[in-house]
């Protein structure tokens, strides 16, 4: 936790450091040297660290939460709550990570200096190599270079998004920036085949995946803007009891369209316990036994969501949380709908269809 931001390390990364110092061992290199390269990624993955947290910092000057930021073998990644009002608060938010790995490499360029480092360097280049500050001072610029290109999900490509989005609309200029980036994927991957450089092959794939991701997400979110859950909720829909058993939630799932089921307490008038999710039930159903209650299967950590609650609130919330239904809930604590993500997405699909047809013809 930095700054109340929970910092969380993917199981991947410590696999890369297994690698680096495994094949720092095959080059014939010492125990020591081997360590050394081992504490040089640390370094960078502090750096990395301090990058994603001048996002973070920089979004909350704008009243944007960071959820958390996440170490991957391939870097960091600061998952904000939203994306920045105002383009050039996005513009801000982007530019803050490279400006961290600036203020970083001229400290290690001041150490040099002082330690006598750079002018060993001026004389003999090829001196960085095995010299710890000059090492991580060429990382730092090769992060902020590399993170500048305009190509999504690099920084380069939201501020280019941001930029966009000062003349044309915010979806427009992401699907722009996305094609951009793509574009610049298949350079890497060219490159990367001419050369026979997986890095750089590796690289493509990133960015054309990265870019594809955030133009379907933008979509996604602008099909949703200003709509409320009510407007798209299940209104025909079956609940069951706690005290139930899963025999009765077989008979619904056969006799009707309906996969989930929100769960109610016992008694008439009492709220929503959870869902049951039809994995859930086809799961306890393999133990042979029809007669458990459906309380013991129940999926406690959906959560409910509200008839007048943002459905892009509700959507993204399920998605984190891997729940594929929600009830929605009256301020009377009533069950009134339900909110699947099928029909999330059909609603979705129904959106961009209607704006299709209601677009100016060229």
């Amino acid at each position: 936790m930095v700054s109340g931001i929970p910092v969380r390390i993917h199981a991947t990364f410590v696999l890369l450091l297994v690698w680096i110092f495994g094949s720092h061992l095959a080059r014939g290199q010492s125990l020591v040297q081997s360590l050394e390269g081992v504490v040089l990624i640390l370094a960078v993955f502090l750096c990395v660290v301090l990058h994603e947290l001048g996002h973070a910092l920089t979004a909350k000057r704008y009243g944007v939460r960071t959820r958390d930021i996440t170490l991957l073998p391939i870097g960091g990644i600061a998952r904000l709550e939203r994306i920045p009002e105002r383009p050039s608060e996005e513009v801000a938010v982007a530019i803050a990570g490279p400006a961290v790995n600036v203020v970083i490499a001229i400290a290690l360029g001041g150490a040099l200096i002082l330690t006598g480092g750079m002018a060993r360097l001026a004389g003999s280049p090829a001196a960085i190599q095995g010299n710890f500050l000059a090492e991580l001072l060429a990382i730092n610029i090769f992060l902020v270079v590399f993170n500048l290109i305009p190509a999504f999900p690099m920084d380069g490509g939201r501020v280019l998004r941001a930029l966009l989005a000062m003349r044309f609309e915010y979806v427009r200029a992401t699907q722009i920036a996305a094609s951009v980036g793509q574009g610049f994927a298949l350079l890497f991957a060219l490159v990367g085949l001419v050369t026979m450089n997986p890095i750089l092959l590796f690289i493509a794939f990133f960015v054309f995946i990265g870019a594809g991701q955030e133009a379907a997400s933008v979509q996604w979110r602008s099909a949703f803007d200003g709509i409320p859950v009510a407007r798209a909720m299940i209104r025909d829909f079956r609940t069951l009891r706690g005290a139930d058993p899963l025999s009765r939630a077989v008979e619904l799932l056969l006799e009707g369209h309906q996969q989930d089921f929100p769960v109610v307490g016992d008694r008439p008038g009492d709220p929503p316990i959870g869902v049951l999710v039809r994995a859930d039930l086809l799961t306890a159903l393999a133990s042979g036994r029809m007669d458990r209650r459906v309380d013991e299967v129940v999926r406690r950590d959906c959560g409910v969501a509200h008839p007048r609650e943002m459905l892009d609130v509700v959507s993204q919330r399920m998605q984190e949380g891997r729940c594929p239904a929600v009830p929605v809930v009256s301020e009377e604590g009533v069950v009134v709908g339900m909110v699947t993500l099928e029909n999330v997405g059909e609603f979705a699909m129904i959106q961009a269809a209607l704006a299709r047809g209601t677009r100016p013809a060229a």
